[in-house]
C-alpha cells in the first residue's frame, strides 16, 4: 500500500483542504510533480521566446547604430528588418512587463496569505485571480486554512467540553473525600459509593476519548473475524434484560434467515450496539419496545435499532454524531454516538439516524459482510 498524502499518491483521491468541485493536478492520475514540470515548461516556452525576442531587439538596435554611423551596409531592406526587430522586441519586454504584473499581485497575495497563515492567523484568505493555476491554488489555500481555523475552533470546544466534564465528578470526590478525612462523614460504603461511582465516570470518559483519538489518527486496531449477526445481537440484547425490565421495556430482534456474517471486530461492535440500545433505554417510555432488526443489502448487514421512545430533537438530529453533542435531558457526556460513528467508519461501513417525537428514533449501521468461506 502507498503511503503519503493523495495528492503525492496520484490515487486520484482529493485532499481535504481542496475545495468540492475544483480540479485538482492528481486527477486523472497526476500528481505535483507533473503538475509542477507542467507549469515550468509553460514558463520556459514564455521565458526562452521572450528572450529570443529580446535578442533580436538588440541586434536590431545595434545594427540601427552603427548604420547610423556608416560601420555597416544602410540598406532599405537591412534597415526595415532592423527596425522590425527592434520593435518586436519593444513589443516582447511591453508583453513581459504586463505579464509579471498580472502575475505579480496574485503570487504577492499567496506570499502574504501563507505568512499570515505561518504567523497563526487562520482566518487568512487571498483574492482568487490571476491564471488559472494561481485561480485554483488560491481556492486551495482558502479551503486550507477555513478547514484549520474550524478544526481550531473545534479543538478548543472539545477542550472546553472536557473540562466540563471532568469537572463534576473531581467536584464529587474531592466533596466527599474531604469530608471523610475531615470527620463530617464515616468512611463507610455509603459514603464511600460516590467517590468510586464518580471514579467510574472518569475512567469512561478517559476511555472514551482514548477511543476517539485512535480512531481519529487511525489507529483504532480492528481484530476482524466473521461475526453471526444473530448470536451476536441475541447476546448484546441479554447484557440488558434486566435493566429493560427494571425500565419496564421490551427488547425484542428481527434478525433475516439469510443475514451472512460481519466482516468486524466482535469487541468492537458489541461496545457499539450496546451504546446504542443503552442509549435507547434512557430514553424509552415504560411500556415501550427497543427492537434490533438485521438485514441483508448487497455485500453489506443493516442493523437497525429502533426504539418508540422520545425522539431526538430536529434542530440536534443532524449534529447528533458529533463529540459532546447531547440534548438537555440526556445524562451521559455526549461521546457515546460519536464513538459509534467512529468505530463504525474504522470498519468501513457509516451510520444514519431519523427520529420524530411521535415514532421515535431509529439508528443504523451498515457494516460490510464477511466474504464467503
Amino acid at each position: 500500500m502507498s503511503n503519503g498524502p493523495p495528492w503525492r499518491r496520484g490515487d486520484g483521491r482529493r485532499p481535504p483542504w481542496w475545495p468540492e468541485g475544483e480540479a485538482g493536478p492528481w486527477a486523472g492520475g497526476q500528481n505535483w510533480g507533473r503538475h509542477g514540470r507542467r507549469i515550468a515548461r509553460r514558463i520556459g516556452c514564455f521565458v526562452g521566446l521572450a528572450f529570443l525576442v529580446f535578442l533580436s531587439a538588440i541586434f536590431g538596435l545595434v545594427w540601427l547604430l552603427l548604420s547610423a554611423f556608416g560601420a555597416v551596409s544602410s540598406a532599405p531592406f537591412d534597415t526595415a528588418v532592423a527596425v522590425t526587430a527592434l520593435v518586436l522586441g519593444g513589443a516582447a519586454v511591453a508583453v513581459a512587463i504586463l505579464v509579471l504584473r498580472r502575475l505579480a499581485a496574485p503570487v504577492g497575495a499567496l506570499i502574504e496569505g501563507a505568512r499570515r497563515i505561518e504567523a497563526g492567523d487562520l482566518s487568512a484568505r487571498v483574492p482568487v485571480r490571476g491564471p488559472s493555476d494561481l485561480r485554483s491554488l488560491a481556492r486551495a489555500m482558502n479551503a486550507m486554512s477555513g478547514r484549520l481555523e474550524a478544526e481550531e475552533t473545534r479543538r478548543r470546544s472539545v477542550l472546553a467540553d472536557i473540562a466540563h466534564e471532568l469537572r463534576t465528578p473531581l467536584s464529587i470526590i474531592r466533596g466527599q473525600a474531604e469530608a471523610i478525612a475531615d470527620g463530617i462523614y464515616p468512611a463507610d460504603a455509603e459514603h464511600m459509593a460516590p467517590i468510586v461511582s464518580a471514579t467510574e465516570s472518569l475512567e469512561m470518559l478517559v476511555n472514551d476519548l482514548a477511543t476517539l483519538t485512535l480512531a481519529e489518527s487511525g489507529g483504532l486496531l480492528l481484530h476482524r473475524e466473521p461475526v453471526d449477526v444473530a448470536v451476536f445481537v441475541n447476546e448484546t440484547l441479554g447484557a440488558f434484560g434486566a435493566e429493560a425490565r427494571a425500565a419496564g421495556v421490551q427488547l425484542t430482534e428481527q434478525v433475516d434467515a439469510g443475514v451472512p456474517p460481519i466482516d468486524g471486530d466482535p469487541g468492537r461492535l458489541r461496545g457499539v450496539l450496546g451504546n446504542l440500545v443503552s442509549n435507547a433505554l434512557a430514553h424509552a417510555r415504560a411500556g415501550g419496545t427497543i427492537r434490533v432488526e438485521g438485514v441483508r443489502s448487497d455485500r453489506w448487514v443493516l442493523l437497525t435499532v429502533r426504539d418508540d421512545g422520545t425522539g431526538i430533537p430536529a434542530d440536534l438530529l443532524p449534529r447528533v454524531f458529533d463529540r459532546f453533542v447531547k440534548g438537555p435531558s440526556s445524562t451521559g457526556s455526549g461521546l457515546g454516538l460519536a464513538i459509534v460513528r467512529d468505530v463504525v467508519e474504522a470498519h468501513g461501513g457509516s451510520v444514519t439516524a431519523t427520529s420524530t417525537a411521535a415514532d421515535g428514533t431509529a439508528i443504523t449501521l451498515k457494516l460490510p459482510a464477511a466474504a464467503p468461506g
